[in-house]
C-alpha cells in the first residue's frame, strides 16, 4: 500500500477541493492515460486496486505509471462513540484529486488493450474519469 515514509503532522484538516488541477494534467510518460473529471479523495486501497486491475488486463505487459500519491492522512472516530472528545485516530491515506488530474498512464500495449485496462482501473476509483491519449493532446494544443 502506498503511504509516506515520514510526515510532519499526524492529523491534518480536511481542506478544500475547489477549482481545477494546477499540474499533472497531460500525458507525460505513456501513450494513454485516465484523467479525473470531478474532485474527490482517492484512497491508497483504491489506487492499488486500480493498479492490480491494469496489470492483470495487460497480462503483465507494457509499462504503467501511477501519477498520484496518497500523502494525506484521514481520521475516523470509533463506532458507537459519542460526539466530542477530540478528533479520531488516523485511519488511512488519501490522494486529493482535482478535475483534470491524470491518474494513471500506460504504454507498450495496443490501443484496444490499453483502453480496456484503463477502464477497469477507472471502475475501481469512484470518480468520473475519461481516457486521454498523447495524440489527442497534440490536437488540442
Amino acid at each position: 500500500m502506498l503511504m509516506p515514509r515520514k510526515i510532519r503532522h499526524r492529523k491534518v484538516q480536511r481542506g478544500r477541493m475547489a477549482g481545477n488541477a494546477k499540474g499533472g494534467t497531460r500525458v507525460n510518460f505513456g501513450d494513454y492515460g485516465i484523467q479525473a473529471l470531478e474532485p474527490g479523495w482517492i484512497t491508497a486501497r483504491q489506487i492499488e486496486a486500480g493498479r492490480i486491475a491494469m496489470t492483470r488486463a495487460v497480462k503483465r505487459g507494457g509499462k504503467i505509471w501511477i501519477r498520484i500519491f496518497p500523502d494525506k492522512p484521514y481520521t475516523k472516530k470509533p463506532a458507537e462513540t459519542r460526539m466530542g472528545k477530540g478528533k479520531g485516530a488516523p485511519e488511512g491515506w488519501v490522494a486529493v484529486v482535482k478535475p483534470g488530474r491524470v491518474l494513471y498512464e500506460m504504454e507498450g500495449v495496443d490501443f484496444a488493450t490499453g483502453k480496456e485496462a484503463l477502464e477497469l482501473a477507472a471502475d475501481k476509483l469512484g470518480l468520473r474519469t475519461r481516457l486521454i491519449t498523447r495524440e489527442s493532446e497534440m490536437e488540442v494544443r
